[in-house]
């Protein structure tokens, strides 16, 4: 009996796990880009809370001996002139990004939605239209639309930084809307109609919920493009009370030294808002990608 036993456990196979190299190649591969992204976040905040004297020593201090917040009490504090600047050049910052935010999200809305569910003469025309944008660098509109906003009186506006934010950022916002909506069945709206609701009714209370994640990833969308953009916001805007933080935090720089523990302090508390709105968001705008990029 034993003899049978041992006989048919040497005749089972014995199973190898076998390397997946793919797999491996992508976790490493996400190690590697987690690395890459993240290391700058963590050496401009080690250099944030350095001294001025420990943040130029070569070879360079990885973790300061007297590790101090004073760059960011001094940003912080309105009583002094760099924390009023800072502070001055964050609220216009915030505000401009809102507002481009908020009007992204009102005309991509109804355009998204128009052309995904009505058919009408030179639709795709416009479509592609619209995207067509997008094959260009931003840096060839900066003259045409410098002497546009300069025409109608909005140099020196955070009017002009809207208008354009808004120019750069519809194509995309309306693009990633109308996959969403296409994914949304019709015969939702449909059957709201037949009970009563208008057009309007059921898109407000059928079609609206069901697109929330696209509208949200639209919305952050809008928001990074704006809170980051330099060019635009540098050449539109000169005086001091209008700048944004892109702008604004090169007066970290002068002719004969640079405030590096001050410049890497406001670029952190810069990229914060930013991180923490993702993070938060993430999982909508992925959801966004995902649905309004695959037809079911």
């Amino acid at each position: 009996m034993s003899t049978v036993s041992e006989t048919a456990f040497r005749a089972q196979p014995v199973r190898r796990m076998r390397f997946d190299g793919w797999r491996w190649g992508g976790r490493a591969f996400l190690v590697f880009m987690l690395l890459y992204t993240a290391l700058p976040m963590i050496w401009m905040l080690l250099t944030s809370i350095k001294s001025g004297f420990a943040a130029m020593q070569f070879p360079p201090q990885w973790w300061p001996d007297q590790p101090t917040l004073a760059s960011y009490q001094k940003l912080l504090d309105p009583q002094n002139s760099v924390g009023q600047d800072f502070l001055r050049f964050f609220w216009n910052s915030l505000i401009v990004s809102t507002a481009t935010t908020i009007l992204s999200v009102i005309v991509a809305v109804p355009a998204a939605y128009a052309f995904s569910r009505f058919t009408f003469p030179g639709r795709n025309f416009l479509f592609f239209a619209v995207l067509l944008r997008n094959m260009f660098p931003a840096v060839i509109f900066l003259v045409p639309l410098f002497i546009l906003m300069r025409a109608i009186g909005l140099v020196n506006t955070h009017g002009s930084l809207v208008l354009t934010y808004l120019t750069f950022g519809l194509p995309l916002a309306i693009w990633l809307l109308k996959g969403f909506y296409d994914n949304i069945p019709v015969q939702l709206e449909q059957a709201a109609r037949i009970d009563g609701a208008t057009r309007f009714q059921a898109f407000v209370l059928i079609v609206m919920p069901l697109s929330t994640p696209g509208i949200i990833a639209t919305a952050i969308y809008s928001f990074i493009g704006a809170w980051n953009e330099y060019i635009y916001a540098y050449t539109f805007l000169s005086k001091n009370e209008q700048l944004t933080l892109p702008v604004g935090i090169q007066r970290f720089f002068s002719e004969n030294t640079t405030d590096f523990p001050g410049l890497m302090a406001a670029s952190f508390m810069m990229s914060v808002p930013v991180v923490v709105l993702f993070l938060l968001l993430q999982r909508y705008f992925v959801r966004a990608l995902t649905e309004g990029a695959v037809k079911h």
